[in-house]
C-alpha cells in the first residue's frame, strides 16, 4: 500500500516551524504556553484531553518532540488551491502564537538553543534513548530541525521506477538549492545544511538515502523488513525495542507477540530517507523556509514530477550528482557539479511551472524566484 499506482493528480505539503519566544528566541519553550497558544488545536501528544481541531481550511496540526509545530495540508488536484488552504491556516496558526508572544523559525534548524523535548511520550523517550549511543544527531533531528516536505502521487505502475529514480536524484539538487540552516544551538557548524546533516547522521540505518533501483517496491519492502525496531507499543511508558531486532526477526517470532499490519505502519512511520513511499512519495529533503519561501520549492517538486517526459529530463539533469547527498547537505551551491546541475533543474522547472496552471500573482512569484536562483547557480559555475 506505500506504492498506489495512479495518475499523478494530487499534491500536499507538510510544513514545520521551530518556535520561539519573540522577546527570546534563547528561551525555553514552556508547553503550558504553547499548548495555550494553540487552543483548541493542541495535538493530544501535549494535551491528551484536547478536541484537536483542524485548522480553520482543513489542515491538521501536529507537534514534533521539540515543541516544532507542523501543518499538514490536505491532498489537492490544483495547486493554487492548495497555496490559498495552506497559506490562510499559516497565518491563522502565526496569528495565534503571536497573540502568545511567540513567532515561527525562519530556517531548517534552531540557531539558539540546545535540543531538548518539549513532548513527553513514550515514543519520543524511546527514541531519544535509541539515538543517543549514535551520537548527538538523533535528538538534534527530533528537537532542533524543521523540514518542508512535498507529497505527490506514485504514478502509474510502469511508470513509478521512473519517478522514483527522477524524485530520489532530484534530492542532492533540491537540498543545495534550498539549504537554509548553518547555524545550531548558537554555533556556524560548516554546513550549509545542518538539518540535513543531523538526519543522515541521527541513525544511518533507517535516514539514509534509499537506492535508485529498477524496482523501488521490492527495495523498499527489503528495507523495511531489515531495519531495527526503534520502539514498540506496549502498555506503560517503556516502549524501547529489543536492540537489533527487525521487524523481520518479530515476524519470525522474536517477540512473544506476532506484529499486526497497524504494527507495521508503524514501523514504517519510524524510518526517515529522504524519499519515504506513504501511499504516496514524501519528499522529505527540503530545509522549511522562511514566511511564504516554502511555496516556490513546493511548486517546483510538483511541476517537475507532473508528467513523464518532464521526469525523464529532471533524472537526466540530475544523474551526475545523484550521490551528492553529504556534499549537498555540506556546501549547497558552492559544490559547481550541483550549481550546475541546479541551472539545469530550474531551466526545466521555469517550463513545467508555466504548466501547473498558478494564480497570476503565485506564477510571478514562483518565476521570479527561481530567476533569482539561477542567478546564483551562475556565480557558482564558470
Amino acid at each position: 500500500m506505500c506504492f498506489k499506482h495512479g495518475p499523478p493528480n494530487l499534491v500536499g505539503v507538510e510544513l514545520e516551524w521551530t518556535v520561539h519566544h519573540r522577546d527570546d528566541p534563547r528561551r525555553r519553550l514552556d508547553s503550558d504556553h504553547l499548548a495555550a497558544a494553540l487552543g483548541p488545536h493542541t495535538p493530544p501528544t501535549l494535551r491528551p484531553d484536547s478536541p484537536h481541531l483542524a485548522l480553520p481550511a482543513g489542515s491538521p496540526l501536529s507537534l514534533e518532540p521539540g515543541g516544532q509545530v507542523e501543518i499538514s495540508s490536505l491532498p489537492a488536484s490544483d495547486f493554487g488551491q492548495l497555496l490559498d488552504a495552506v497559506i490562510a491556516d499559516h497565518h491563522y496558526l502565526a496569528d495565534r502564537l503571536d497573540q502568545a508572544g511567540l513567532v515561527l523559525g525562519a530556517w531548517g534548524t534552531d540557531p539558539f538553543r540546545t535540543p531538548r523535548r518539549v513532548l513527553d511520550t513514550p515514543r519520543y523517550a524511546a527514541m531519544e534513548r535509541a539515538f543517543e549511543p549514535i551520537g548527538p544527531d538523533g535528538i538534534a533531528m527530533m528537537c532542533a530541525t524543521a523540514g518542508l516536505q512535498v507529497c505527490v502521487d506514485v504514478g502509474e505502475a510502469a511508470d513509478t521506477p521512473a519517478r522514483w529514480a527522477a524524485i530520489t536524484s532530484l534530492g542532492p539538487v533540491m537540498l543545495a538549492l534550498f539549504a537554509n540552516s548553518p547555524h545550531l544551538a548558537g554555533e556556524l557548524t560548516g554546513w550549509a545544511s545542518t538539518r540535513a546533516r543531523s538526519v543522515f547522521g541521527t541513525d544511518p540505518a533507517r535516514s539514509r538515502p534509499l537506492p535508485r533501483t529498477d524496482d523501488p517496491v521490492g527495495a523498499w519492502v527489503q528495507h523495511v523488513l531489515d531495519t531495527p525496531l526503534l520502539c514498540v507499543r506496549r502498555p506503560g511508558q517503556a516502549w524501547d525495542a529489543p536492540p537489533g531486532v527487525t521487524f523481520a526477526d518479530w515476524i519470525a517470532g522474536a517477540l512473544p507477540d506476532p506484529p499486526t499490519t497497524a504494527d507495521l505502519d508503524y514501523h514504517i512511520s519510524t524510518l526517515f530517507p529522504p524519499v519515504r513511499p506513504q501511499g504516496y512519495f514524501e519528499v522529505r529533503y527540503l530545509d522549511a523556509q522562511d514566511g511564504a519561501g516554502w511555496i516556490t520549492p513546493a511548486a517546483l517538486v510538483a511541476a517537475l514530477t507532473a508528467d513523464p517526459a518532464t521526469v525523464d529530463a529532471v533524472a537526466a539533469a540530475c544523474a551526475p550528482v545523484a550521490d551528492r547527498w553529504v556534499v549537498a547537505a555540506r556546501r549547497g551551491l558552492a559544490d559547481p557539479p550541483l550549481a550546475a546541475a541546479a541551472r539545469a533543474v530550474i531551466d526545466i522547472g521555469l517550463r513545467a511551472v508555466a504548466d501547473l496552471g498558478l494564480p497570476p500573482e503565485y506564477a510571478r512569484l514562483v518565476t521570479g524566484e527561481l530567476e533569482r536562483l539561477t542567478d546564483r547557480t551562475m556565480e557558482r559555475t564558470p
